[in-house]
């Protein structure tokens, strides 16, 4: 799937944009040869301004954190909003945090909060490929409601900048994609399985970590690998002009040899060459040690990282936790994870050139349920942010004093995807790619980067 780049407001001698044109479905129906379809994706990079030089890690909070309890705390209001826990001060005046995230208060100056973001929903579904896409997505009880519509944040990057060098996979997540609550849309769809994420399945805390899917099956040597690879080149070849799945494939396993005939991607994914004082530094569990292997990764030139923190629904009946033991049990080590990782990318001066993006599919109900849990809620939700590029210290909107609702600045999800795209030179409104049923489909169709953040 060739992406189609083009400006806005290009016009021809008629004084048609060419947009408007692939929008009545004159262009990418069948009236683009494969030779158009190459030529506009080598110049992609020049006409989107693509930024190589550039990356994103995504801590995914699969389920919904609680905004009350993270990035917008509610001290003054009443108990059945302000829920088990008060706010700690951040180094930036009259900006709060919730108590258990006091490192992340310390280092305020360097993020910046978006409270304002929403899109109505308290389906998870629904709410989980919104954030992940910029798109919404089924609804739980559809009957379709593991198809996913549009590809990824990660996805798209992968399929549009590829690998930063040589041998590292352009997508991964760490340790995997699993738990959470409908955790199901950080995929390619249309865009080719060689845009698919490449996951980790193990967790880097854990004494038996390794990435299994960097070995060679026993008794495979790299000579005997080479030897299969030239057959299959010679049995792909005929075909390749004719069959679109062949040349995903094709693609697929030339970057699983690049990966596994290299040390890039080995020696990226080998946690253990860090210092025992800079694992302790993360801390030693599961999200600590995530963030550090995506440091690792981005610093070798993965663009896109998604660090899968789960699971966030405290709902407060079982078998969700209550919010107090949820908070307890997750917030410290998320609050730790990021703000060493902030800290070690500020060190090694890789903080103007990476974006690291903190949010949830939606936020949790201001009031507290009976069960001493919060439900779901898409009224009004926090995302946090930190890029050294970006203009940082600040909070972006603002919700209700009890908070139920925007008061200033909506942010809508598909804003929250064109700066993150923004971050990485991709303009969305500009790059289509044909679907599954060959019809251009723009990455984005409203989002506009958060003016606040990049000017």
């Amino acid at each position: 799937m060739w992406p189609t780049v083009f400006g806005g407001g290009s016009r021809d001698c008629d004084g048609v944009t060419r947009r408007g044109f692939l929008r009545a479905g004159v262009l990418g129906l069948g009236g683009l040869t494969i030779a158009d379809f190459l030529r506009l994706r080598a110049v992609a990079g020049v006409e989107a301004g693509l930024r190589s030089d550039r990356r994103v890690i995504l801590f995914w909070l699969s389920g919904g954190p609680g905004h009350m309890e993270t990035w917008d705390p509610k001290p003054d209001a009443p108990s059945g909003f302000r829920g088990p826990f008060g706010a700690v001060l951040s180094s930036v005046p009259g900006v709060c945090f919730g108590e258990l995230m006091p490192e992340l208060a310390k280092r305020m100056g360097d993020l910046a909060l978006v409270r304002s973001v929403n899109h109505g929903s308290g389906d998870h579904t629904k709410g989980n490929h919104w954030m992940l896409t910029g798109h919404e997505g089924p609804a739980f009880n559809a009957p379709d409601n593991q198809v996913q519509r549009r590809p990824s944040l990660g996805s798209a990057v992968a399929k549009l900048i590829g690998p930063g060098h040589a041998g590292m996979p352009p997508y991964v997540a760490v340790p995997n994609l699993r738990g959470g609550t409908d955790n199901l849309f950080h995929y390619a769809t249309y865009l080719g399985g060689s845009a698919n994420p490449f996951i980790v399945d193990s967790d880097p805390n854990d004494d038996q970590y390794q990435v299994k899917s960097l070995k060679l099956p026993g008794g495979l040597s790299l000579g005997r690998l080479e030897d299969r690879r030239r057959v299959l080149d010679a049995l792909d070849s005929a075909r390749w002009e004719r069959d679109e799945v062949s040349k995903n494939v094709d693609a697929y396993h030339e970057r699983a040899f690049d990966m596994l005939s290299g040390r890039s991607a080995a020696e990226a994914f080998d946690i253990a060459a860090e210092t025992p004082a800079t694992r302790d530094r993360y801390g030693r569990h599961t999200f600590g040690q995530s963030a550090l292997l995506a440091r690792r990764l981005i610093e070798r030139g993965t663009p896109f990282v998604t660090v899968n923190c789960v699971p966030w629904d405290h709902h407060g009946t079982a078998p969700q936790l209550k919010t107090e033991e949820g908070a307890k049990k997750l917030i410290p080590p998320l609050d730790r994870a990021i703000a060493t990782l902030v800290d070690d990318l500020i060190e090694r001066g890789l903080y103007d050139s990476t974006l690291v993006v903190a949010m949830g599919e939606f936020g949790r109900t201001p009031r507290m349920n009976k069960d001493a849990g919060r439900d779901h809620w898409g009224n009004t939700f926090s995302v946090l942010m930190g890029c050294g590029s970006m203009r940082m210290g600040q909070v972006i909107g603002r919700s209700s004093p009890r908070g139920e609702h925007v008061v200033d600045r909506p942010i809508d999800p598909q804003d929250v995807a064109a700066t993150v795209f923004h971050h990485l030179g991709i303009d969305a409104q500009s790059i289509a790619f044909q679907d599954k049923t060959n019809r251009p489909v723009y990455l984005l169709d409203k989002g506009v980067p958060i003016t606040e953040l990049v000017g």
